[in-house]
């Protein structure tokens, strides 16, 4: 396997551990764990944070290979940061971590199931990605199951590619086996845009009920359609192998590991039977 990327951890995951002993401790746990690639999302953009990043990068060896940033708010009035208030700083976040990959969470509830308003906001999205080229930053999407609505027969997901002509895209490959399609295909199809991979694996846990007692239809309902759950890497249904050397072979260059739930584990056991599963399909170099 001489071409290969760089599989890494989406700090999502260690937010309360961040929160409890600060990202340079957890830098320090992530590199002893054999982890030397991050991406940064729901951790504040702080001083005293981006200082402790910059800092826990240099001694652990660890690449921090894209940050998030949210063209505007979730909701209206929702406090942080936003490409259209906060520009020079996040793009000078980026150039103190040297990071060149900046991503976008998710559509903002405002534009969801809605076929102008999230065109609109491709649209937005794409000037700033314009903007970002300019100090060699690149902007991606990133995508969940809402992207697959489909109108007039198209998937939102492929009228925001088509919409756009500067921004890249970060797939999930669960929330795209959730939408109902084939993560492998969807990645296929976006080859030459997608340079950031979400390893997230797709479980069918248990209903959790006690059938030896009644059972009314409403609880039923809510258990029987609820078991769908993010499971580690390996411990799913994905082809994750099919996966990765998609990815690779559409130009994906960073692959973050990410479990949305853990269900009651730490992140970190978590994250060791992913890499421990990956290390076993082969990847141990990639890390």
């Amino acid at each position: 396997m001489d071409k290969k990327g760089l599989i890494g951890v989406q700090m999502m995951m260690l937010k309360e551990k961040v929160a409890e002993v600060g990202i340079y401790e957890v830098f320090r746990q992530l590199n002893t764990m054999g982890y030397h690639c991050v991406e940064i999302s729901q951790i504040p953009m702080t001083k005293e944070n981006v200082s402790q990043m910059k800092k826990g990068a240099k001694d652990f060896g660890i690449k921090i290979a894209a940050l998030s940033a949210a063209v505007e708010p979730l909701m209206p009035g929702m406090p942080g940061e936003y490409l259209s208030t906060d520009f020079e700083k996040i793009v000078q976040d980026c150039k103190n971590l040297e990071c060149n990959y900046l991503r976008i969470g998710m559509l903002p509830m405002t534009r969801m199931g809605d076929y102008k308003k999230s065109v609109e906001f491709a649209k937005i999205a794409d000037e700033y990605a314009r903007k970002l080229a300019e100090h060699d930053i690149k902007l991606y999407y990133h995508n969940h199951h809402i992207e697959f609505t489909k109108y007039n027969g198209e998937t939102l997901l492929d009228i925001i590619k088509n919409n756009t002509t500067y921004i890249g895209f970060e797939l999930d490959v669960h929330w795209i086996q959730r939408g109902g399609l084939n993560p492998v295909d969807v990645i296929n199809r976006f080859d030459g845009r997608v340079s950031l991979l979400h390893l997230k694996d797709y479980r069918i846990g248990a209903m959790g009920l006690d059938f030896s007692k009644e059972v009314d239809s409403e609880t039923f309902k809510k258990a029987f359609n609820g078991v769908v759950e993010f499971a580690e890497v390996g411990e799913g249904t994905l082809d994750m192998p099919a996966i990765i050397e998609a990815g690779l072979k559409s130009g994906s260059q960073y692959f973050f590991i990410e479990q949305d739930d853990q269900y009651g584990k730490d992140p970190y056991e978590c994250l060791e039977i992913s890499r421990d599963n990956l290390y076993a399909m082969g990847y141990k170099v990639w890390f």
